[in-house]
């Protein structure tokens, strides 16, 4: 009985710390929601925050599964994963966000998470124990999903610009200072939607692997889903200040025309790899689509210098996330089994 009991607080913990990663989440990437409608003026900050809250909650009730099947049953074979892989994992994603933040680069959680579960695994049973289509296809997004952004963003922009060049400069801006709340709640509603659902696989995965939920269940139990998009509001109504100003400002001057263009452009790849069930990054989408709109002005518009920071950032997350989750993996193996 005592056994018993130790193991349902062990899983108690691992589902808490699941959650702590997820406000973390909401609350590193709630810049990628509010950077722009922030920096553009149309919304103060406290405002803001309330409002990608909000949108991140209602996900809920828009996107199915798809991402958090991805994550608990796509990258790892089952029966590998145990309580030290989840606890390592957790703690590799949670050490390079605090990191991150920290120092104001817009990282990846999404990939932070991945990065995590790929190296406790290979600690535990080597890199034959994951499945190669589900890292792959997270792996490739961390491409395409920039590179998809940066065009429907630039496209966008260009579009716009033909269609009001006529236009007064004061009446365009004034338009669009309404048309922008639609596209950051775009945004917000994409980023609830794929980001939450990555802690709900990773607590899914956690409930498999100790057998409190069946491999045959179609989702998980809908406590963890309600409470993982709430985790992931809250997050965001604390908001991540250190990154709003590199996303906003640092990389290229936005008017609200350009900040709907950049938001609408990353809204439609969030929602178009929710809907494939790929975990994507929220801060690569919107860095790309940030900076396609900047680059369709003149090529000196965007600070190249800052940019390409924020790539290193993006290909040191998975192998840094999972150095660390490696070496968790094997401190939780050595001390408590």
């Amino acid at each position: 009985m005592e056994t018993v009991q130790a193991a349902l607080w062990v899983v108690i913990l691992l589902v808490a710390l699941a959650l702590i990663f997820d406000f973390m989440n909401g609350f590193h990437d709630a810049a990628n929601s509010i950077a722009t409608v922030v920096s553009t003026g149309v919304l103060k900050p406290g405002q803001a925050v309330v409002f990608a809250a909000f949108f991140n909650f209602i996900a809920i009730f828009v996107f199915h599964l798809s991402v958090a099947a991805t994550v608990g049953k796509g990258i790892v074979q089952p029966g590998v994963v145990d309580t030290h892989v989840v606890f390592g994992a957790l703690v590799g994603a949670i050490t390079w966000n605090v990191i991150t933040w920290y120092y104001g680069i817009p990282s990846s959680s999404s990939h932070a998470l991945i990065g995590g579960i790929v190296g406790a695994v290979i600690a535990k049973a080597g890199a034959g124990a994951l499945i190669s289509s589900g890292v792959f296809k997270t792996v490739a997004f961390i491409f395409v999903s920039p590179l998809l952004g940066f065009l429907l963003g630039s496209l966008m922009m260009v579009a716009v610009a033909q269609i009001f060049r006529r236009a007064r400069p004061s009446r365009v801006d004034k338009w669009f200072r309404r048309l922008q709340l639609v596209s950051a709640g775009a945004y917000s509603l994409g980023h609830g939607g794929n980001d939450a659902q990555k802690t709900i696989g990773i607590i899914w995965l956690l409930l498999i692997a100790t057998g409190y939920v069946s491999t045959a269940e179609a989702s998980p139990p809908g406590w963890v889903i309600v409470s993982c998009y709430v985790a992931i509001a809250m997050g965001t109504m604390f908001g991540g200040w250190r990154i709003v100003k590199t996303m906003g400002q640092k990389i290229t001057k936005l008017k609200p025309v350009g900040g709907f263009c950049a938001e609408t452009g990353g809204a439609m790849t969030l929602f178009l790899a929710t809907t494939l069930g790929i975990p994507v990054s929220t801060t690569h989408t919107i860095t790309g689509a940030i900076v396609g709109v900047g680059s369709t002005q003149r090529a000196s518009a965007v600070r190249w210098g800052v940019a390409g920071n924020i790539v290193w950032a993006w290909v040191l997350t998975i192998p840094a996330s999972a150095f660390v989750a490696a070496i968790a993996y094997w401190l939780s193996f050595q001390i408590f089994d």
